[in-house]
């Protein structure tokens, strides 16, 4: 058995390739009738107003947006944790966030693409130049100018490349950056909380990560890739199954929730 990180509603490739296990239910609960029908002594439009945060404008998230640059551009750890949401905090530290900083090329400027506002969020697309070349990068925030998500264009990578960084970020512990990997839709749903959840829920099946020994491409269709991450753990081996889009975007990821049993000594 395997444990879908998002619910599919039919098998993702024809060939049936892992059709079982890639369906699922939703994580969360329905809302009951009980829940829908309850009264309320507030006026719709009050409890919208109430409901619904008010996102950044463009100025404000533009400002935002280059603050956010300007501290990656400098290095400066301690700015950069703070400019992260609650939520993001809650899995990383400024210690943590300065040894990832020091694994990632040198920013060296930056030009602002676009900026879309939703009901909540708001969404900076932006070019970078690296010490590495080239990088488009969204930025979500929320209505504080706080970082919610981001995610890097990575079509022109290997899909095989970006299913084994994204274990890799998953077992070193970097979960704000493996969450960087899914799709903006994805991300929604999975919170890097949610995604340390799911990781060491793993380890307490398998034992400890000991290290990604080969990443596949499993399948494909034109607009979907499946990637085998066979990874070592210290009990047994067992296989992460990552879900990429056309542009190398992670759509799902299916962790085994019955791994294979030890294999006897040799």
């Amino acid at each position: 058995m395997r444990s879908p990180l998002r619910p599919f509603s039919k098998p993702f490739f024809a060939a049936g390739l892992l059709a079982t296990s890639l369906l699922g239910s939703a994580y969360l609960a329905p809302i009951s009738s009980a829940q829908t029908s309850a009264p309320s002594s507030a006026t719709p439009s009050a409890q919208n107003a109430a409901a619904a945060p008010v996102a950044l404008g463009v100025p404000q998230a533009r400002a935002a947006a280059n603050a956010i640059l300007e501290a990656i551009k400098k290095g400066d750890a301690n700015a950069r944790y703070n400019q992260f949401s609650d939520e993001l905090k809650a899995v990383t530290s400024p210690q943590m966030v300065q040894n990832t900083m020091r694994t990632q090329p040198k920013l060296l400027s930056w030009k602002l693409l676009s900026v879309n506002t939703g009901l909540r969020n708001t969404t900076v697309e932006a070019s970078l130049i690296t010490t590495k070349g080239t990088r488009d990068v969204f930025i979500v925030l929320n209505g504080a100018g706080k970082i919610v998500g981001y995610h890097f264009d990575r079509t022109d990578e290997a899909s095989s490349q970006v299913a084994l960084n994204f274990v890799k970020s998953l077992s070193s512990g970097q979960y704000i950056t493996a969450r960087s990997f899914l799709s903006l839709d994805l991300q929604k749903e999975i919170s890097p909380e949610r995604l340390q959840q799911k990781w060491q829920e793993l380890q307490q099946l398998t034992g400890n990560f000991v290290k990604v020994t080969k990443a596949v491409e499993a399948n494909s269709t034109p607009t979907a890739k499946l990637v085998m991450v066979v990874t070592q753990f210290n009990r047994l081996s067992d296989s992460l199954f990552v879900i990429l889009d056309a542009s190398n975007t992670i759509t799902g990821v299916d962790f085994p929730i019955d791994p294979s049993k030890p294999q006897p000594a040799q």
